[in-house]
């Protein structure tokens, strides 16, 4: 799994054009794969809702526009990254460790991660983390990337191996930041794999719902 302080300077170093570059590498589609989790989060009706490894706020942010009645507190442990999530309109954030974070049982009725799970040093010990804060029958949702399948599967591997991390060096700086990528995204649990282990963290009636046939994932449970 990804070491802590790797995965910190990393961000650190890429904060300022994270937002630009996850746009151009994704294609604008992670811009719509936000927007099936905001619907999904809109169906929950939340009224507190926390979203972990906020980085920059994307994910957050979404929320807040579409569902200004839910009260949105955005965490993640690269301060730069919060940084420019509060320069983008994030009012609520809060520097902390997704392993361990400085709130109380019970305090939320959705918790929400987009990308950044695959970068815990511990998935197991996040997760318990997560369902610790959410209220009972509250609802997990996590956003990721994951592996095609099929014909799609070895041009995928291509980009992702050789060419994203050329490109994301060109737009960020810090094509390293990139190396590691290709890597955290084959070695991290998908499909019915990651509805085993939310399972075994606790969590029941997990779902999947691969999303531009399997290059990101969107899972939720509930507490």
């Amino acid at each position: 799994m990804p070491d802590p302080a790797f995965v910190h300077a990393a961000f650190s170093s890429i904060a300022e054009r994270y937002v630009t570059a996850n746009h151009v590498l994704s294609l604008g589609a992670d811009i719509l794969w936000r927007g099936r989790a905001v619907q999904l989060v809109a169906e929950w009706k939340p009224e507190r809702l926390l979203d972990v490894a906020t980085g920059t706020g994307d994910l957050a942010l979404a929320i807040a526009h579409a569902l200004p009645e839910v009260e949105v507190l955005g965490t993640d442990f690269c301060r730069p990254m919060l940084d420019v999530a509060v320069r983008r309109g994030l009012q609520n954030v809060l520097e902390a460790d997704a392993l361990h974070l400085p709130l109380p049982d019970y305090s939320f009725d959705a918790l929400t991660v987009a990308f950044g799970l695959r970068n815990m040093a511990d998935y197991p010990a996040a997760l318990r983390e997560f369902r610790r804060v959410l209220r009972p029958g509250g609802h997990l949702l996590v956003l990721d990337f994951s592996m095609p399948e099929g014909i799609l599967a070895p041009p995928y591997r291509l980009y992702l191996h050789h060419i994203l991390p050329r490109i994301a060096g060109f737009l960020t700086g810090n094509g390293s930041a990139y190396d590691y990528l290709g890597d955290s995204i084959e070695a991290f649990p998908r499909g019915s794999a990651f509805c085993s282990l939310l399972e075994q963290c606790g969590y029941t009636a997990p779902t999947v719902l691969p999303l531009c046939m399997g290059i990101a994932s969107l899972y939720t449970a509930e507490a």
